[in-house]
């Protein structure tokens, strides 16, 4: 016999799950859009920024955000209207709500500290790592996909932001070598989370574009640093392409 006094409160736990999920989501996009004008950090905050910094990519990049908006929206939605109280999909959603409720906010510290903004992506991309790892299989385009491109993303934006904040207080010489520090950092951790997490083409895709737009960002000033991001793009396509199956995308 099924205790249904037992089985109502975890399918109502998990349906609250559900509609936060998707209200973190809408959250999101809508403070970040609300949120003041952000060009990246502004170097009168720190002692030693630079105008150009070479870690920081080509404005062309940050466009991924809307798609990174609209297919969290679309994660949290399907969730809530088709998966409510699918366990492999409750898995995902406490991280997943963590990350984008920090995400809500980022906007609004980056234009104040460059310091508590780093820590916050840090933070963000720990708990978007855990609920891509945690996420269903099946649904991929609903579940894996979202939740890839965002923790792709930002991979490559929390070694920037940590780039920006070691040059720019003196931690590290030159901006030209944070670029060339940060880019092998990210390209390793990215090739670990691909080697280990197998978490399919939205994570290689949006963590190789941020990589891109700092090639595109260096192409002229810094040929090396621009040289050194396309081999990390290349190294995350090939590794992508090497353990990619129909599970994982």
């Amino acid at each position: 016999m099924t205790d249904t006094n037992a089985a109502s409160p975890r399918r109502d736990g998990a349906r609250m799950r559900a509609i936060l999920t998707l209200a973190a989501a809408v959250g999101f996009v809508g403070f970040s859009y609300a949120a003041p004008d952000f060009r990246g950090y502004d170097i009168t905050q720190m002692p030693y920024g630079e105008a150009r910094p070479p870690v920081q990519p080509a404005g062309f990049a940050f466009a991924i955000w809307g798609l990174i908006y609209a297919w969290l929206v679309i994660f949290g939605g399907y969730g809530l209207l088709m998966r409510a109280e699918a366990r492999d999909w409750n898995a995902a959603r406490w991280p997943a709500i963590g990350a984008m409720t920090l995400g809500a906010g980022w906007l609004w510290v980056a234009v104040a500290n460059p310091i508590a903004a780093t820590v916050m992506i840090w933070a963000m991309l720990g708990l978007a790592l855990l609920a891509l790892i945690r996420a269903p299989a099946r649904d991929f385009w609903y579940a894996r996909a979202p939740l890839g491109l965002f923790a792709g993303w930002l991979t490559a934006a929390s070694f920037v932001s940590l780039g920006l904040v070691l040059a720019g207080y003196g931690v590290i010489g030159s901006g030209r070598v944070a670029a060339l520090a940060m880019i092998l950092l990210a390209s390793g951790f990215a090739a670990l989370v691909l080697a280990r997490a197998r978490p399919g083409g939205g994570y290689a895709l949006a963590s190789g574009w941020g990589l891109f737009g700092i090639a595109a960002a260096n192409l002229t000033q810094h040929p090396d640093v621009a040289v050194l991001a396309l081999a990390g793009v290349a190294a995350l396509g090939f590794l992508w392409w090497r353990g990619r199956d129909a599970a994982t995308g």
